[in-house]
Order: C-alpha cells, then structure tokens, then sequence
C-alpha cells in the first residue's frame, strides 16, 4: 500500500469494471449514430429549424427513432459514466499525497486534447465540455456523500428550468441560422482542408450556447454518476438493477412520448445504464454483451477516430458527401464504422493495455511513459 501512495498508477487491464466498459461500448454507438445523422451528414443547425426538407418515408421513421430513443440519451449516459469514472479515479487514489494534482493534470490534458478536437478536427467536439465540467465537479469529490445527493439534483432542476423558460439572447435568430446552414452545406461539401478548418473556426461562436445550455445538465449527471459509484448501485447485483432500470425507462419513455423531452431523457439515459449494467454483471449478459467492453475501454481512442474517419468522408477534402445523403444511409455508414472499431479494439487489447489515446492520456497525467504491452502474466490470462 505504501508503493501505491509512492507511485500511484492507472488501473490494470484485469481491474477495469467490465460493465462499465459495456456501458460505454454501447454508449458510443448511439453517440456515431446522432453525431453521423445529425452533424456530420447536415448542419447541427439543420435540426433547430422548424421547416426541414421533406425526406423520404424511411428517413423519417429512422430518424423519429433516433430522435426519441438515441438523441441526447448517448449523451447522458456518456455523462453518467464520466461521472463515475471521475469517482472511481479519485478513490483508487485515495492513498496518494498526489491526488488532487494528478486529477487536475487529468482533466487539463483532457481539455487540451478537446481543444485540438474542437478547432482542428470537428467542432462538435464534447471533450472540451467534459473537463471544464469534472473541473467543476471534482472540489465535490472531496465532500461527503450527501454533498453529491444533494448537488446532483440541484443541477439537473437548473438544467430543467433553463429549458422550460431559455434565457433570452442565447440563441441566434431564425435568418442568422438559415444562412448559416447555406454557407455550411457548401463549404463543407466542397472545400478544401483549409476552408473548412476556418469555417469551422467561425462555427464555434454559434454552437458555445449549445454548450452553455446543456452545461448543468452535464454536471448533474457527472455528480449523479459520482454518487452511484460511491453508493455502490454500479456494483448491485443485476436483479437490483434490472428493478430499477425497467421503471425509470419506461418512465423515461413515457414522458419524452408526452412531450416532457428534457426529463424524460434523463430517466431514460438512467433505465438504459441500470438495464445494460445488470445484464452485463449476469453470466449469460457477459457472453451476449462482452464483445462491445473493447469499444469502451478505448472509447477516447474510437471517439476521436469517429471524427476522423468521418469528417474524411463527408467533408469536401475527402468524398464530400456532406449535404447529398439521407438519414438511412448516413446511418448504415456510421454503424458500419462502429463494426470496424468493434474488430479494430478487439485486436488491439489483445497486445496493448490501453488504446493509443488512452495511454498518452495516462502518460501526460502520470508524467511517466505508462507500459503499452501486456505482461506475460496478462498475456496469459
């Protein structure tokens, strides 16, 4: 234990929560499916007008199915599950006078590396949000359990309340949207690297509302995420899970149908975290499931190359089929990139401990080169 406190390191392959890494696998599914449908296929604008281009009838029955099971829901529960980790990071580093310095290290790297995405790669980046909100969250860490109890839902009735009544100004006008979306559909589609890096550049100021207006809910259900950590609900066995589960999504469901979106995702994002974790503790859930903990276990690595592979394909630089596809076929391209990532990250955990970003990522927090190959003992295993 003294070597720990000494030398603290990241978690081992063999200590990882495999559920959690399901979670996260899965997560990141509905995360290229809203983020190929909506902002790499069209405009992020494209979805705030009122009047759309009509589409085809299985475009839009797709699309209405992302729109209510998916959209925002991936989102949440990449929130909850950064929440938790955050938490688990902080524990595990319980016995370190180093603590605090190595999280914030943590975080600040994240926010360089969001930064990066932001600006030179996609601006629909959430990296960026992600550290300055476990900026925020972390102090909280440092309290007793029912700070956490008591901040979460604190946040998420802000959050709640900005939507029901949004402050004025924060939003562009209707005009200021349409052009925008003309400009983007023919530069993106057309232009080169560089045209669209600067209009992208120009983008940023527009979509940092969309930010600020989700801001506290993702800090809610950071510190949501952190409390089911320290209460121990992530451990519960799945018959606790699955009780729990079932209702908040039904729930969940059942208030997005009546038109109540911003709760009813919320409590949907919760049913399908408790649902997908207690199937994934049970034997059978692990056969049936197992395949998508490679995906979450590099999900940095397979978020970012998302953004790659698909800026690639739908920006004029590469095939430039930003604007000419509909909701299906954007669809079946982002689900046929997650299938590659799905063999992409098996392969590679065979031989490495981490994704590539991941082990940069520890090796900027730790400050020491953190070892990439397994040892013969894992290997083994």
């Amino acid at each position: 234990m003294a070597d720990d406190a000494a030398s603290p390191r990241p978690t081992r392959p063999a200590e990882r929560i495999d559920a959690i890494d399901v979670l996260r696998g899965l997560a990141l599914l509905g995360v290229v499916a809203i983020n190929v449908v909506n902002e790499f296929r069209v405009s992020i604008f494209e979805q705030f007008l009122s009047r759309k281009p009509s589409t085809a009838p299985i475009d839009s029955a797709v699309e209405t199915i992302l729109t209510l099971a998916v959209e925002m829901k991936a989102l949440a529960l990449f929130s909850l599950l950064f929440g938790a980790g955050l938490a688990i990071q902080f524990d595990r580093l319980a016995n370190s006078e180093r603590r605090a310095s190595l999280l914030v290290r943590r975080l600040v790297v994240l926010l360089a590396f969001g930064l990066i995405h932001l600006c030179l790669i996609w601006n629909g980046d959430i990296l960026t949000e992600y550290a300055l909100a476990g900026l925020f969250v972390l102090p909280f860490l440092f309290g007793p359990r029912w700070l956490l109890a008591a901040a979460a839902p604190a946040f998420l009735v802000l959050y709640l309340a900005m939507q029901a009544a949004p402050p004025d100004g924060l939003f562009p006008s209707t005009a200021t949207v349409t052009q925008h979306i003309e400009d983007a559909t023919r530069i993106y589609a057309t232009g080169g690297f560089l045209d669209v890096l600067a209009f992208r550049l120009r983008e940023i100021p527009l979509i940092v509302p969309l930010h600020a207006f989700v801001f506290p809910r993702t800090i809610g259900l950071f510190l949501l995420g952190a409390l089911a950590w320290r209460t121990g609900i992530l451990q519960s066995p799945p018959r606790r899970l699955l009780s729990v589960g079932a209702p908040c999504t039904g729930l969940g469901a059942a208030l997005i149908l009546a038109g109540a979106d911003a709760l009813g995702t919320i409590l949907l994002a919760l049913g399908y975290g408790a649902v997908i974790i207690g199937i994934a503790h049970l034997e059978s859930g692990k056969k049936l499931l197992g395949w998508a903990a490679p995906l979450g276990r590099m999900a940095f690595t397979n978020y970012l190359m998302q953004s790659l592979i698909l800026g690639w394909i739908f920006y004029g630089y590469g095939l430039g089929l930003f604007g000419r596809l509909g909701v299906t076929s954007a669809l079946a391209i982002g689900v046929a990139v997650y299938i590659g990532q799905v063999f992409f990250s098996a392969r590679w955990l065979r031989r490495y401990r981490y994704g590539p970003v991941e082990w940069l990522w520890r090796t900027l927090m730790y400050g020491v080169p953190q070892p990439m190959l397994h040892s013969p003992i894992e290997a083994v295993r």
